[in-house]
C-alpha cells in the first residue's frame, strides 16, 4: 500500500488541493490569510450601491459582470475602526459554497505557503474577532498571519451572505 507522499521538509510544490496556500492582506497594522483557492479575482476598490436596511459591514453591491455581488467591508466586519479607501484599497472577489462575494481589505501583500507545522491553533482570548472563523497563526520567519476560515466566515448566521456550506 503506497500512501501520498507528503513532505513539508521540502521546497512549496504547487498546491495539492491541501489548502496549505494563502492570501495574504492587510487590515490596519495585522496582517491575515486565506485559502487562495476560494480567491476569484482582486479588483481596486470601486464605489458600490448601497442596500437600505443592510449591516454596516455590508457596504452594498457591485455588478460584476452582469452577477450583482455583495461587498463585505473587513474592516468594518471585524471593528478595526474606520475604513479609509485609497489607492491600496482592493476588493477580493470570493466564491464560496457557489456565491461571489467581495471583501473589501486595506491591501493585498502577496500567496504564502504554510506547511502544516508553520500553522499553530489561535489562542483562545477575549477579542472582538471570534475564534470560531480562525484557522490558526501561521508564522513565516518574522511574519505573522492570522488565518481566516473564510468558508466560516461568510456562510455565518450574523452575515447572512451564503447558506451554511455543507460539510
Amino acid at each position: 500500500m503506497t500512501l501520498p507522499m507528503q513532505t513539508p521538509s521540502s521546497a512549496p510544490t504547487e498546491a495539492e488541493g491541501d489548502g496549505n496556500e494563502y492570501l495574504a492582506f492587510t487590515l490596519g497594522r495585522e496582517e491575515y490569510g486565506i485559502d487562495i483557492l476560494r480567491v476569484q479575482e482582486i479588483r481596486g476598490y470601486e464605489p458600490v450601491t448601497r442596500i437600505a436596511n443592510a449591516p454596516a459591514f455590508i457596504k452594498g453591491v457591485v455588478n460584476l459582470r452582469g452577477t450583482i455581488v455583495p461587498v463585505v467591508d473587513m474592516r468594518i466586519k471585524f471593528n478595526l475602526g474606520e475604513p479609509t479607501y485609497d489607492q491600496f484599497t482592493v476588493v477580493i472577489i470570493l466564491n464560496i459554497g457557489g456565491r461571489v462575494v467581495g471583501m473589501v481589505v486595506d491591501s493585498v501583500s502577496d500567496v504564502m505557503t504554510l506547511a502544516p507545522e508553520q500553522v499553530k491553533p489561535a489562542p483562545e482570548i477575549g477579542t472582538t474577532f471570534d475564534t470560531d472563523y480562525l484557522i490558526g497563526l501561521g508564522t513565516l520567519d518574522d511574519r505573522m498571519l492570522i488565518l481566516v476560515d473564510i468558508d466560516k466566515l461568510m456562510s455565518s448566521s450574523e452575515m447572512g451572505l451564503i447558506d451554511k456550506l455543507a460539510a
